[in-house]
């Protein structure tokens, strides 16, 4: 009689992993604030909880809609000052104002996203490309050259938005990250993220099913923006001062290059490759006159030998690992894995 397989409850399985989530917050807090490293590795692990929000917030239209946008910028662009304007205008506390900030930034870049996903994505491939392209730069010139409304300073123009509270800090970054992380998840493991994945698939037999082609990828699109927006909120309390310069067409190419070289449509991946490339560079700094031609080879070489990024298609489970783990099958697995690729030699 075969032995009854171990399957471990969903409630438990996020039970596990907030609490892990949990531990490695106030670990790494208790880390950073003892003193024992440099101040600016504080710096760096804030910036990439914004660079991973960012990474994962484009894997939804990219890797998991299957589609190429290049202005992603701009919604990050749009979230950053949408959140800095209502934080140095409305004379709330900082304390209060920055999350009601991130708020803000969310939902004015969704609405940016369905304003612009709705004609863009008519198009496909190179053109979706191109005209996604187009958004962002017009949101980077407008930003830059109109600094009122109506009488009412915005932005401030070419001189950057100055005396925004640096409200963003290590613990509430990666809170937005578990948060941003967890809602994208259960987004596609729903119906929903389902006939997303169908439309990546196969566009003409979605349709044929009856899935609402238009609203799905508006609705994809939109929560791509919207947690890009939150990620350009965060960014502003890390700055203190925005200046369109930093939501230039290069900082979309920063963004796509990590899905891409994690995977597209592995949130894993991203997140990864976020790490990655957000603290190669700093680590890099000893070789200063090098350090962009390594970052470069490094890259070039992923491409070369794994195109598929570094986790491919693959989202990390610690529910599958646990139940293997009971079951025996880990090692098993592993054993197997290593077998094949002998035959195969």
């Amino acid at each position: 009689m075969s032995k009854k397989r171990f399957t471990l409850p969903n409630w438990a399985a996020y039970l596990i992993n907030a609490a892990l989530f949990a531990a490695f917050i106030i670990g790494g807090n208790a880390v950073l604030s003892s003193g024992a490293l440099p101040s600016f590795i504080t710096k760096v692990a804030m910036l990439i909880g914004i660079q991973v929000i960012a990474a994962v917030s484009l894997n939804i239209s990219t890797g998991y809609l299957g589609q190429l946008p290049l202005g992603h910028a701009g919604f990050m662009a749009v979230g950053a000052y949408a959140s800095a304007i209502f934080m140095t205008r409305t004379g709330i506390p900082a304390q209060l104002a920055f999350p009601l900030g991130i708020v803000i930034g969310a939902a004015v870049a969704g609405l940016f996203g369905v304003l612009i996903g709705i004609p863009a994505l008519r198009l496909k491939g190179d053109y979706l490309a191109i005209i996604t392209l187009g958004f962002g730069e017009i949101i980077r010139v407008v930003l830059l050259n109109i600094d009122s409304v109506l009488g009412f300073k915005l932005t401030n123009g070419a001189a950057g938005l100055q005396g925004i509270p640096k409200t963003t800090t290590f613990v509430n970054a990666w809170l937005m990250v578990g948060l941003t992380c967890f809602l994208i998840h259960t987004f596609m493991k729903s119906r929903h993220g389902r006939a997303v994945l169908s439309i990546r698939e196969n566009e003409i037999a979605a349709e044929s099913c009856g899935i609402n082609i238009t609203y799905y990828k508006t609705l994809a699109f939109s929560l791509s923006a919207a947690f890009a927006g939150a990620a350009g909120a965060l960014y502003a309390g890390y700055l203190g001062i925005l200046n369109p310069s930093n939501f230039g067409f290069m900082k979309s190419i920063e963004i796509l290059v990590m899905v891409v070289l994690g995977g597209m449509g592995s949130m894993a991946g991203s997140i990864v490759a976020a790490i990655v490339l957000t603290a190669a560079p700093e680590a890099l700094r000893a070789f200063d006159d090098y350090r962009m031609i390594v970052y470069s080879l490094l890259l070039i070489a992923t491409m070369i030998f794994k195109p598929s990024g570094l986790l491919g298609r693959y989202d990390f489970s610690m529910k599958r690992i646990i139940e293997k783990c009971v079951n025996g099958e880990l090692f098993a697995s592993f054993r197997r894995g290593r077998g094949k690729g002998a035959e195969e030699a």
